[in-house]
């Protein structure tokens, strides 16, 4: 009996013709529908040639605003007193303004500071990596010359005496 029920719910279950049909058609109608309301839109060089046109003149408007700024005087904000003035003339007074300004002395430049010798301990600015350029301890050094005379070179048979080393701390940067 089960059997005879089963085949007789398969059998109501079944959608018959006439709903299948239905459905194709409405599918057909909302084709239609979208064809009636993408059809009359612009499409095409026409469309895209006036979309080129308006970006040009975007373009040239912007560029007519941002000459007229650069090269004309105008209030920024009145009430502040805050005026802009043509960038030619403002390089102008500003290579005026520098050229009456004096330089400012240079500080003084340090020596570096001699290698330690053997039996010290390394402190701790020796211990970390110096940085490219500075000296390397360890490494010869040449010895500072009086002013007005020039370095003499040192004979192979004579070597130059340490210097004492110095209390001061080396400086980081």
């Amino acid at each position: 009996m089960a059997d005879t029920e089963s085949l007789r719910q398969v059998a109501h279950s079944r959608a018959p013709l006439s709903t299948w049909f239905g459905i194709v058609l409405l599918f057909a109608l909302f084709g239609i529908i979208v064809l009636a309301v993408i059809g009359p839109a612009p499409r095409g060089s026409d469309y895209e040639e006036t979309r080129a046109k308006k970006r040009v003149d975007n373009l040239k408007t912007s560029r007519e605003e941002a000459t007229k700024a650069l090269t004309t005087y105008g209030w920024i904000d009145k009430n502040k007193g805050v005026a802009r003035i043509p960038i030619e003339r403002a390089m102008k007074l500003t290579i005026a303004e520098l050229a009456r300004q004096k330089p400012a002395p240079a500080g003084p430049i340090a020596a570096p500071q001699p290698p330690a010798p053997a039996a010290a301990s390394p402190s701790p600015a020796q211990a970390s990596p110096a940085p490219a350029g500075a000296p390397q301890p360890g490494a010869a050094q040449p010895a500072a010359s009086p002013p007005g005379r020039a370095p003499a070179s040192p004979s192979p048979r004579t070597t130059p005496s340490p210097a004492p080393p110095s209390p001061a701390p080396a400086k980081t940067p």
